[in-house]
């Protein structure tokens, strides 16, 4: 990360964590057995206003205080008498499971690096001397993860006590669609819960599909702002955004793939799946009340303006508006080309595959809101110099090889080559286009 882009995340985290501390302290505790550090470590972090520091010069005071204070980050030196600094914080970690912890050495070592992420599950890596800003944005980094992972096992609990019956309805869902008409009582009694279930369900069988819709979602609630929807019409297009890609479960991740990157090679019975995979969605989501006009919206979702789109040929105001606004944002989430290109295809199309008011509603949009970057699955096979990861990528038994957002260089490829010949790399990686 360069340190404009450092200087831009350090501000945006400020904001986030004067938030999080309205709602709650901020408890940080540092260790170093030797004083200077300890203190300039403290008195930089207490400048914050936001963290409340407890200070440790031994392992001994440290495990204390861990076992009688709630952390959210333990930052702790490597070098210590007692014990190495990652020794103790997989002893931290075991009395705090979701505490960040984050180690600070001399000692600049690659393989040091990855030992301490994989071993300890170490959250980050200070070498010394370290860089003020640097550091305090690793510690707001730390303390975010901290209060996600917390609210995320919150909302968790939360939502297995209420909707015990609806998670046994996904569940089957994955295994069986024809179950789904049990799940509508849960539907309708939490809406946005139930549509984040089936995001996860769709994430897990396919990441690159999750991602693609949370795409898609991002933009709908942005042109919904600027479209003249009724409340209705609103939230048909929310659940069709949120559910548009549930046709394709069942899909292999391998057909999918082809589909994107190689479409000529496709059999005839993969590209009924790939082509046919908006009417299943609606059959799918039709099954639960109150969701039929979403059915209708993602069935219609590849429907062109000039009625040459599938599987209706429907022509202008045949498509509903929720359908028209929802395949824009569906053909700029699919697309491999740049952010700008795609904008730039998706405004030259106007007229003849998408309503132009859409289109000046979706351009209007794309000014609003941040853009997420263009990220695409690749087999390693693909993987080529110059590109640049969008997640992490690890060896078969889960060690981390080349962290996210790392550029690969020739002697990065060559060297990625010789170990998947000895240990070979089957997931798929995701790059930004």
């Amino acid at each position: 990360m360069n340190r404009s882009l450092q200087a831009m995340h350090l501000k945006k985290s400020k904001n986030s964590l004067n938030a999080m501390s309205e709602i709650s302290t901020i408890n940080i505790l540092v260790v170093d057995d030797e004083e200077i550090v300890l203190l300039a470590l403290s008195e930089t972090l207490e400048q914050e206003d936001c963290y409340k520091v407890f200070k440790a010069s031994t392992v001994s005071e440290a495990l204390e205080i861990t076992k009688t204070q709630e952390l959210s980050v333990i930052i702790s030196d490597q070098v210590m008498s007692e014990m190495t600094g990652l020794d103790f914080l997989c002893q931290a970690r075991e009395i705090q499971p979701h505490v960040s912890t984050i180690l600070i050495t001399g000692v600049l070592n690659l393989k040091t690096i990855v030992a301490a992420i994989n071993k300890g599950e170490i959250y980050r890596f200070i070498a010394k001397p370290w860089i003020r800003e640097e550091l305090l944005t690793c510690i707001q980094n730390a303390v975010h993860r901290y209060e996600l992972i917390v609210s995320n096992e919150a909302l968790q609990k939360r939502t297995q006590e209420q909707n015990a019956t609806l998670e046994v309805q996904i569940k089957q869902l994955i295994e069986q669609q024809e179950n789904l008409d049990k799940a509508h009582t849960g539907l309708q009694e939490n809406f946005k819960q139930s549509l984040e279930l089936c995001h996860k369900i769709i994430s897990t069988y396919n990441p690159m599909l999750g991602k693609e819709t949370l795409t898609v979602v991002k933009l709908c609630n942005a042109m919904m702002e600027d479209a003249d929807l009724t409340p209705e019409e609103k939230r048909t297009l929310q659940a069709s955004a949120w559910l548009h890609k549930i046709g394709l479960l069942g899909v292999s991740r391998s057909v999918i793939h082809k589909a994107r990157r190689h479409p000529d090679e496709l059999t005839e019975n993969e590209r009924l799946l790939i082509r046919n995979h908006p009417t299943y969605g609606e059959t799918i989501v039709s099954m639960v009340e109150n969701l039929t006009e979403a059915g209708k919206t993602i069935r219609a979702q590849y429907e062109h303006w000039d009625g040459t789109g599938y599987p209706d040929e429907l022509h202008k105001e045949e498509i509903s508006l929720p359908a028209r606004l929802l395949a824009i944002a569906v053909h700029y989430s699919e697309s491999s080309l740049s952010n700008e290109r795609t904008i730039k295809e998706i405004e030259k199309l106007s007229g003849t595959q998408f309503d132009p008011e859409c289109v000046r509603i979706f351009t209007k949009a794309t000014h609003l809101v941040n853009l997420p970057k263009r990220v695409k699955e690749i087999l390693f096979a693909e993987l080529a110099t110059g590109m640049i990861l969008a997640e992490d990528i690890h060896s078969p038994s889960g060690l981390l090889l080349i962290p996210e957002g790392s550029c690969i260089m020739p002697k990065t490829l060559r060297k990625m080559t010789e170990h998947n010949e000895v240990d070979p790399i089957t997931e798929r990686l995701f790059v930004y286009a």
